[in-house]
């Protein structure tokens, strides 16, 4: 019977290891995130991620990475002509799609609720906020769900405050009959500060900031934010190009 059990645990241990046995997803999670955030290659991110998602099709890991993708591949396709904006409107469509899958899978997924927040911000400013309050407005709920969930959700305090921002382009009493009230620079300025506090080196948070400190006559502040992005590495595909503004912010407050 000893041996037996013995030859049991070793046939157990053998299979365990054999490969195409598990789950091979975190693999697959893995590849998708260096293609994502190191090579920046988001279509193959993309390919990774659904790959993982055969395996494994309720994984909210996935899912939401899965979203994440179809924003970042959307974003950085052609928009000259009635038929690429379609087709660019089809990707923040399908990346909503897949937040809402990821919702779904589970429901107490901080990033699942950024992720909708993001495509549905996507969606809102493609379309024009002012065309599209009922999304401003989802997108400022998933945010505050999201940082519910998570108050070290560097990414829903950001777009939570970008939301607020946006939102105070036109005056309080013209947004008021529209249920955008809420909206304040105040919220704005403190959720991007928690962002930066929570990602530091992350340029696009700094970059946005700026932007908001200049709105709020903060010139001196503007100017720490746009000074610090020129030291930092890159971390998002979009980095050199947000370098590049902030120089043109810079040129443009340096005196103020």
């Amino acid at each position: 019977m000893k041996h037996l059990l013995i030859s049991m645990i070793f046939v157990a241990a053998i299979v365990s290891m054999a490969p195409g046995q598990g789950n091979p997803s975190s693999a697959l999670i893995a590849e998708g995130d260096n293609y994502a955030e190191k090579v920046f290659d988001n279509p193959k991110a993309l390919a990774s991620y659904e790959k993982a998602l055969k395996s494994d099709p309720n994984n909210v890991e996935i899912l939401w990475r899965i979203s994440r993708s179809y924003v970042d591949i959307g974003e950085h396709l052609p928009a000259g002509t009635k038929e690429e904006k379609a087709k660019q409107m089809d990707y923040y469509q399908k990346a909503t799609e897949y937040a809402n899958k990821a919702i779904a899978a589970n429901g107490s997924s901080s990033m699942a609720y950024t992720r909708r927040a993001i495509s549905n911000g996507r969606v809102a400013l493609f379309k024009g906020i002012w065309d599209a309050l009922d999304l401003v407005k989802q997108v400022k709920a998933d945010c505050e769900k999201a940082i519910e969930l998570d108050k070290a959700n560097a990414a829903a305090h950001y777009v939570l405050a970008r939301t607020h921002y946006k939102v105070c382009e036109k005056p309080k009493m013209v947004r008021w009959p529209l249920g955008l009230s809420w909206g304040n620079l105040d919220d704005s300025r403190s959720h991007f500060e928690k962002a930066i506090e929570l990602r530091p080196g992350f340029i696009m948070y700094r970059l946005d900031a700026a932007r908001m400190y200049v709105e709020i006559d903060e010139y001196g502040l503007a100017r720490e934010q746009l000074t610090k992005i020129q030291t930092l590495a890159t971390e998002d595909e979009d980095d050199n190009q947000f370098r590049k503004e902030a120089k043109e912010l810079f040129e443009q407050i340096k005196n103020k």
